[in-house]
């Protein structure tokens, strides 16, 4: 589907574990009433699973998570099957009744996508963009927290029309806040907020909401606005400063989808905390490195490029980068570029 400039830019390394969405609806009501009395257990018995597991871009869901995970499959009312562990499911409709209460209606997009499903949609990406495109666009599989079935997306209801559409649901903050408020009775955080990026990995998504079965934690983490990374103390870094500068060729706002492509990067390296990221100027892109920036790619044409400037630590778990460890980096260059979609590249990065 078509993106609009800043959500296209966003979803490009963030977008990883977004639902699939189709069509529109109108008769909400009754295919609500009618998939829910249809839902189903699956016949597999659980022998029970972890609810405050953290998967993410550099955790791995449990071994043996699909043989012991019990769902609920229903049709939504677009007409999507849609899977949900089964106690995130029975909490869900407390939370979707108890909205509905309010005159907010909701419905969920997608939520349980098995590792098999994941390295299906890499493989087709793979075969049809490239390696290089589908490491960047789709999540890795067994690293996606869809799998684990406790990851819900919702979509809204507005006046009897399903609003599935990415950039359309964002027009509706203030159904999202009462939303939100009501998460953490019924068991639920809101996964991926805005400016946590570099934690998270993803971009601000209000739809994305995660079951962990503890509804005082999950009044904790929501009071406190912390990420689950930071509650489970898997994220300790300090408060990140960002430093936009002045520009005459990019908004504030196209500056910021842009250093959000940077933090979603650097989720991945794991044992590393950010400082600051701040804007090199109009002036550090030469045509000389525009015209370099183009040559690693020969499929591209930028004509517009950015430069950013980093300050990290790395502790003295450094994940799988080659940093080293208990080491300051000042300066660090990242090089992005806005392509053809008028979404941001990575282009380069590095000393």
């Amino acid at each position: 589907m078509k993106k609009s400039f800043y959500v296209s830019i966003i979803l490009c390394l963030c977008l990883i574990t977004a639902a699939f969405t189709v069509g529109c609806g109108n008769d909400s009501t009754s295919k609500a009433d009618t998939s829910t009395e249809a839902a189903t257990v699956d016949d597999a018995k659980t022998d029970g699973i972890d609810y405050m597991a953290l998967v993410n871009k550099t955790h791995a869901l449990p071994e043996d998570w699909e043989k012991n995970i019990e769902t609920i499959k229903f049709t939504n009312t677009v007409g999507d099957d849609v899977e949900v562990e089964k106690k995130a499911y029975d909490a869900y409709l407390e939370l979707k009744a108890a909205l509905e209460a309010e005159g907010v209606t909701v419905d969920l997009d997608s939520a349980r996508r098995s590792v098999a499903d994941q390295q299906r949609i890499m493989d087709e990406f793979t075969k049809e963009k490239g390696a290089d495109y589908a490491a960047k666009t789709v999540a890795k599989p067994g690293y996606s927290e869809h799998h684990t079935g406790l990851a819900l997306d919702l979509y809204l209801i507005v006046d009897g029309k399903d609003i599935t559409e990415n950039e359309d649901m964002e027009q509706y903050p203030e159904i999202w806040e009462k939303i939100h408020a009501k998460l953490a009775d019924y068991g639920f955080i809101l996964r991926y907020l805005e400016g946590r990026e570099h934690i998270t990995g993803y971009g601000y998504e209000p739809w994305h909401i995660r079951y962990i079965d503890n509804i005082d934690v999950a009044k904790e983490i929501m009071s406190k606005d912390i990420t689950f990374e930071e509650y489970l103390g898997t994220y300790s870094g300090p408060q990140v400063t960002v430093d936009y500068g002045t520009s005459e060729l990019y908004t504030k706002e196209e500056l910021e989808a842009a250093v959000i492509q940077i933090k979603c990067k650097f989720a991945f390296w794991d044992g590393c905390e950010l400082n600051s990221i701040r804007y090199a100027g109009d002036d550090a892109v030469s045509e000389k490195k525009l015209a370099e920036l183009n040559k690693k790619d020969p499929k591209t044409n930028y004509s517009r490029a950015a430069k950013f400037l980093m300050d990290f630590h790395t502790g003295e778990n450094k994940g799988e980068t080659t940093f080293e460890t208990n080491h300051e980096y000042k300066d660090y260059q990242w090089y992005l570029a806005v392509n053809d979609e008028g979404g941001w590249d990575i282009v380069d990065f590095g000393y």
